[in-house]
């Protein structure tokens, strides 16, 4: 059901959605609701399907097949039978369900370009799917079936395929039971689909779309966290912030760097251990590559998620269907629904995530072997041999990079032709999604692990202090893991810091502490 801790509905109509409301819908269970200029545009586009609908003339969607069988003309007395065997038919998924939020966020999606007055459904239609939607109503929807081309097809015919009261959904309880009951319960109406809605319902890039706008908004979350890691790591390894100096940083003016220098400069800002080798003593001309460099892999990767935002932005404003609706009333068919422009875009973030996390596994590297990290006991062990210290925590971190390696590796380069070569070039966007969903959340684990071993680094310089920001995130992480001691159970310890990770507190306390 609707959250009344956040009761502010999200307004589907003239104005582009914004990223933040697609996130407040997915995650928060924010209401939904059309305005009456939304509803006014939907009515006047049936109004134009209506009439085809009555045409000798044969239009696409409306009076033929679909795909290769598009070629077929499809009489009066059929035609519900079409939209209805379409939605069936591609309601085809295999494998593990979706996540809640991933198909919250693509319902909302092809709400909204159904709301867009673009594609030809009644106002009926789109009235019972945001009646679905804030009911807390989860289709289910699978893995596999998408090929990023004609849209997310097989995930958006699963949410389609509920809004008739067929298949499996979820409730706003999360139990698994059939849409039929689940759409009686909530006093919904099954949808009787008319001329052209089958094909509007799953004509769409929206799956896609949706883990864009989702991984864009953890991957700004995390790359702070990886600011503060790095802060941490360089203090802990007695490197210097001197590199990271605005005048240095303007020589290379990427806005991703210079942010990325300015927290890590105001992270270490009062460090005790950082003035304690300042002086003419300390003999080491500069640091790895893994310290000295962050702000501009980090920086690299946050002008890459900013591009990100503008290509989901642009998503966010257009009307994806085919046919389309115009406004004259014409009825084209159109390539708008090729997920080309959202699948290159969540490929390169997976690259950058996965090169964040590699310098992020660096530097715990560097912090655990003794002939590097200046001073601190091997694996940060209390009783080396003995005690294994983080080392092996090093390890799960270290496959998770290589895990991230992997999923790099770009699924928009691939295409299968499919529907007897009529799609015979499709996008593969909505595995680029899925796959980079696997890669924040492995970055989640890699910047937890560096977390922890570099905040147990600084407990061990003692009794010099941290920086008033890295102290911070250092009691914070104390409330749930203890200090440097004998070896203990870590794999509790890194969930514990994957959670302060991923809900934001580790940022929230930084941010606190250096504004």
């Amino acid at each position: 059901m609707v959250d009344m801790a956040n009761p502010v509905a999200v307004q589907l109509g003239a104005k582009p959605l914004r990223r933040e409301q697609v996130v407040a819908v997915a995650r928060d269970g924010v209401a939904v609701e059309l305005t009456e200029e939304a509803m006014d545009a939907v009515a006047a586009a049936r109004a134009h399907i209506d009439e085809l609908a009555s045409s000798a003339k044969p239009t696409y969607g409306v009076s033929t097949g679909f795909g290769a069988l598009a070629v077929r003309h499809i009489p009066v007395d059929r035609r519900a039978a079409l939209q209805r065997s379409l939605i069936r038919s591609h309601a085809a998924g295999a494998g593990p369900e979706v996540e809640r939020e991933v198909i919250r966020a693509l319902t909302l999606l092809r709400l909204r370009t159904l709301a867009s007055g673009h594609t030809g459904v009644r106002p009926s239609t789109v009235d019972a799917m945001v009646k679905v939607l804030n009911a807390g109503i989860t289709p289910v929807v699978h893995e596999y079936g998408s090929l990023g081309c004609s849209g997310d097809l097989a995930p958006l015919s699963s949410v389609a395929l509920a809004l008739i009261g067929e298949g499996q959904v979820r409730d706003a309880t999360g139990v698994l039971v059939p849409a039929s009951s689940a759409l009686v319960d909530a006093g919904i109406a099954p949808v009787r689909l008319a001329e052209k809605e089958g094909l509007a319902l799953i004509n769409g890039t929206d799956g896609m779309l949706g883990m864009l706008v989702l991984a864009t908004t953890d991957l700004n979350r995390l790359l702070d966290v990886a600011d503060l890691t790095a802060a941490m790591s360089v203090e802990a390894l007695l490197g210097t912030d001197r590199v990271f100096a605005a005048d240095i940083q303007a020589l290379r003016p990427h806005p991703g760097q210079s942010l990325s220098a300015a927290r890590m400069t105001a992270l270490l800002a009062g460090s005790e251990i950082m003035a304690s080798h300042r002086g003419p003593d300390c003999t080491r001309v500069q640091d790895a590559y893994s310290l000295r460099c962050a702000p501009q892999v980090h920086g690299a990767a946050r002008d890459t998620v900013q591009h990100a935002e503008v290509v989901a932005d642009r998503e966010l404003a257009s009307a994806v269907d085919n046919p389309a609706v115009l406004a004259d009333g014409r009825v084209e068919s159109n390539g708008n629904f090729h997920g080309a422009p959202i699948g290159y875009v969540l490929d390169f973030l997976a690259i950058a995530t996965a090169d964040v996390a590699s310098m992020a596994e660096r530097r715990t590297d560097r912090i655990l072997d003794i002939a590097r990290s200046h001073g601190l006991p091997p694996f940060l062990a209390d009783d080396p041999g003995v005690d294994s210290g983080h080392m092996i925590a090093h390890y799960t971190q270290a496959a998770v990079v290589s895990e991230l390696k992997r999923l790099a590796v770009p699924a928009s380069v691939d295409s299968i032709p499919t529907s007897a070569m009529q799609e015979d070039h499709v996008s593969m966007g909505w595995a680029a999604g899925r796959k980079l969903r696997r890669a924040v959340d492995g970055l989640t684990t890699v910047l937890a692990v560096e977390l922890l071993t570099a905040a147990r680094a600084l407990d061990l310089r003692a009794p010099l202090r941290p920086a008033p920001a890295t102290a911070a995130a250092v009691r914070l992480l104390r409330e749930h893991v203890p200090g440097p001691g004998p070896d203990r159970h870590l794999a509790p310890e890194i969930a514990v810091a994957e959670e302060l990770v991923r809900s934001g507190q580790m940022n929230q306390i930084a941010e606190e502490t250096i504004r």
